[in-house]
């Protein structure tokens, strides 16, 4: 059974990880963090981590509590930071402040922290306690937390499709095969990622942008207004350079296009980044391009793209997340697959755990995550 301890600490950080959610949007290329800071029973103060370069979310919760702080415990749901970034290192200002006691949800993975500032904070003669809410606290980081781990950002593939697995008519046309509330929950997916990551292919058939819409995200004004402060990075995968620069996706501002053809000059002067990845069989090498974007500090990458790219990505491994999106309708057989991945055996076929389903609006929205294939 659980000690009243153990009880209070679960309770504190659960808010700690409510104030960290607030952050969904911004915080990039920094992880989510809340903070509750309590003295004798009371919240003192609280704060969570805005976007990068700004103060952390223990320093605003610091400056709530004042003199306060001292003698008192501070629930935070990342490890308080010990390096001197933008911004000065969180653990200083816990000591300085006088604070008895630190709970950590989790333990920092980026090397540069990793254990040193629960170790400054223990050694100013502060009580120490790291893993409450440990699961709470990862999830709120998945990209963040998989670049500091494994070099590599968190792919995320949303996919819509209809009742029979098809994603758009054999002409092409796809809109809309979902409704509003599904629209409004893939613009959430896009605000919050890093890099909404898409194909030629797919901009060409939908003449799509792939921005995020600030009167479709369906948030309060106060949110909305922090999701449009920081457009996530628009990433075309165009082997060929087939997209026309005068395109709606390029006329929607700057974006990395990333190709297996000859450098063009044309992209730089329109003022948009060209990288050449060439792979095999003049493909884009995928790896490689997760490793670049991984290495600009990229956490999350939201890939919509059509059958090829994403049938593209599966194959290659290179998916931790499916967010499918299930319209009440069939499309027919002459219809386009959800994915391109050419099956021949049972065994072969990949499997997905789901993960949570629920009904938005009139449509399904299912987040699955790839499982060993069978046999394995």
């Amino acid at each position: 059974m659980p000690t009243p301890t153990a009880i209070l600490d679960a309770h504190y950080m659960a808010r700690a990880v409510e104030l960290a959610r607030k952050g969904l949007y911004t915080t990039h290329p920094n992880p989510r963090v809340g903070c509750v800071i309590v003295r004798d029973g009371e919240v003192v103060g609280e704060g969570w981590h805005v976007r990068a370069g700004e103060p952390h979310a223990e320093v605003h919760a610091l400056r709530e509590a004042g003199e306060r702080a001292r003698g008192a415990c501070a629930y935070v749901t990342l490890e308080p930071c010990s390096h001197h970034g933008r911004t000065p290192p969180c653990a200083e200002a816990l000591v300085k402040a006088g604070v008895a006691r630190v709970v950590a949800g989790m333990r920092d993975p980026n090397p540069q922290v990793a254990g040193q500032g629960l170790r400054r904070l223990a050694e100013a003669g502060i009580e120490v306690e790291s893993g409450v809410l440990e699961a709470e606290a990862r999830a709120l980081n998945p990209g963040f937390l998989k670049r500091m781990e494994q070099g590599l950002p968190y792919v995320r593939a949303k996919l819509a499709m209809s009742l029979d697995g098809r994603t758009a008519m054999a002409s092409g046309e796809s809109q809309w095969i979902t409704g509003p509330a599904a629209r409004r929950a893939v613009q959430r997916l896009r605000a919050r990622s890093s890099v909404v990551l898409t194909s030629a292919q797919s901009v060409l058939a939908d003449n799509a942008r792939m921005t995020v819409r600030g009167d479709e995200l369906g948030l309060d004004a106060q949110t909305t207004a922090l999701a449009m402060s920081r457009a996530p990075l628009r990433v075309l995968v165009d082997g060929r350079l087939r997209l026309p620069l005068d395109a709606p996706f390029f006329q929607a501002g700057p974006a990395l296009v990333v190709t297996a053809a000859a450098a063009d000059p044309r992209y730089a002067e329109a003022g948009h980044e060209l990288l050449r990845l060439p792979g095999q069989d003049g493909q884009v090498d995928l790896p490689a391009l997760l490793q670049v974007l991984a290495a600009r500090g990229v956490n999350e990458v939201l890939l919509e793209a059509g059958a090829g790219l994403v049938g593209a990505f599966a194959q290659q491994a290179l998916i931790d997340e499916y967010q499918l999106f299930v319209a009440g309708t069939f499309l027919g057989a002459s219809a386009r697959p959800l994915l391109d991945w050419p099956l021949s055996r049972m065994s072969e076929a990949p499997r997905l755990k789901i993960i949570e389903m629920r009904a938005v609006g009139d449509d399904w929205r299912i987040t699955a995550i790839p499982q060993p294939a069978r046999g394995v």
